[in-house]
């Protein structure tokens, strides 16, 4: 007997009527799979394996919120630190502007009240700088005045660094004045700046250690430039001053004499060693000497020997090569012979000239052509003193104290 075959109506030919619609399918569809599950579905996730797990929705949520809440804290601190150094550099710039403003007008100061040719140096220590003007009290203040002028010298450097300073304030925009209760530097009197200021005389100064200064170069004299040697001592005068002794002062006229002031038997002017022994071998300016009596006189030359000599070439030679005649011409001061015998110093190769310039060069006037003392400016104000002078590699060093010493309006 033939079976009929049964149509699914899921595969019905388009040609085909549908079939009825079932309204129960589709409850059936809302209503998920069976307890028991699809057939073959458990089969498939035994082989499959386990499922990995999957975080609680809600927890994945929370971690996401703190993220966000992290990612929106961290750009506000670092503006904030921003923001704080952009105030804290602009508060240390106004700081600084008003600490160069407060030194210009500082030096502009005590350029009027110290009658200086320029404004000194000021500067001043501690920061803030508004929080201590504020208080009406500096802890420190430096200041370098350089090129003071003392006496014949200039002074090269003035500096003093004051502590504790009490301001005499209007507020943060007016300082009448200021009180100085002590202050502490030094001097220094260059020896680049003596050379340059005593350059008339070409010598130089150079420090030998100690309080003791050397004094070397040339001294123009009647149109010759003579060596000129000397030595300077240096010491402190009073309270505000240094003084110099000059000594060992000579004057070299080549090799021919030496000058040395002053009114002792060794002063004068004197043929030097080389010269002298130069005698033997220079007949002319042996006979001139010998033509003086005053000259045999003083030394100690018989008279018949004198005669011979002046006859006899070799007798010359013997008198004026002996040892004992160069050590007594040496000795002769040819200024003074010079006086009554004005040809003497011609006779022996000396300018003549030279002789009037050298008896005015007298020891004080060459001592103070060279002396490097000075006084230091008396202040408006205050006491102001020099300690403990120095001779130091660059130049003459003194330390410096004041105390009450006061600026500006009282």
């Amino acid at each position: 007997m033939h079976t009929p075959h049964r149509i699914d109506p899921r595969h019905h030919s388009p040609d085909r009527p549908a079939a009825p619609h079932d309204p129960y399918d589709e409850l059936g569809a809302l209503a998920g799979p069976p307890p028991g599950g699809v057939p073959g579905e458990d089969a498939a996730r035994r082989r499959a394996g386990p499922r990995p797990e999957r975080p609680p929705r809600a927890a994945a949520h929370r971690g996401t919120r703190r993220r966000r809440r992290r990612s929106g804290v961290l750009p506000l601190a670092v503006k904030a630190v921003a923001g704080l150094v952009v105030l804290t550099a602009f508060a240390a710039l106004a700081d600084r502007w008003a600490v160069l403003y407060a030194e210009r007008k500082a030096a502009d100061t005590l350029k009027g009240q110290l009658d200086l040719a320029a404004a000194p140096e000021v500067e001043i220590g501690g920061f803030p700088f508004l929080t201590q003007l504020a208080g009406g009290k500096l802890d420190s203040v430096r200041v370098t005045v350089p090129d003071v002028a003392a006496d014949r010298v200039s002074l090269a450097k003035v500096s003093a660094t004051a502590q504790d300073i009490r301001l005499d304030t209007d507020g943060l925009t007016s300082v009448r004045g200021a009180e100085i209760p002590r202050v502490d530097g030094d001097v220094l009197l260059s020896f680049a700046d003596l050379n340059r200021e005593l350059g008339a005389s070409q010598v130089s100064f150079t420090g030998e250690g100690g309080n003791r200064v050397k004094a070397r170069g040339t001294l123009p004299v009647a149109g010759h430039d003579l060596r000129l040697h000397a030595d300077a001592t240096i010491r402190r005068q009073a309270d505000r001053g240094i003084t110099t002794e000059i000594g060992g002062m000579r004057l070299d006229i080549g090799e021919l004499a030496t000058y040395r002031p002053g009114p002792r038997a060794s002063d004068g002017l004197h043929l030097t060693r080389k010269a002298s022994a130069d005698l033997a071998r220079e007949t002319r300016k042996a006979r001139a000497l010998l033509s003086v009596p005053a000259i045999v006189q003083r030394l100690g030359v018989p008279e018949a020997t004198v005669r011979e000599s002046l006859d006899d070439d070799g007798e010359l030679a013997e008198l004026t090569g002996s040892p004992h005649f160069a050590r007594q011409a040496r000795s002769l001061d040819l200024i003074d012979l010079a006086k009554d015998n004005p040809g003497i110093l011609r006779a022996l190769g000396l300018d003549p000239g030279l002789l009037d310039a050298l008896s005015q060069l007298t020891r004080p006037v060459l001592a103070d052509r060279l002396s490097l003392a000075f006084e230091l400016p008396e202040p408006p104000n205050g006491d102001l003193r020099l300690r403990d002078v120095r001779v130091a590699k660059d130049g003459i060093r003194v330390r410096l104290t004041g105390s009450g010493l006061s600026v500006g309006t009282p």
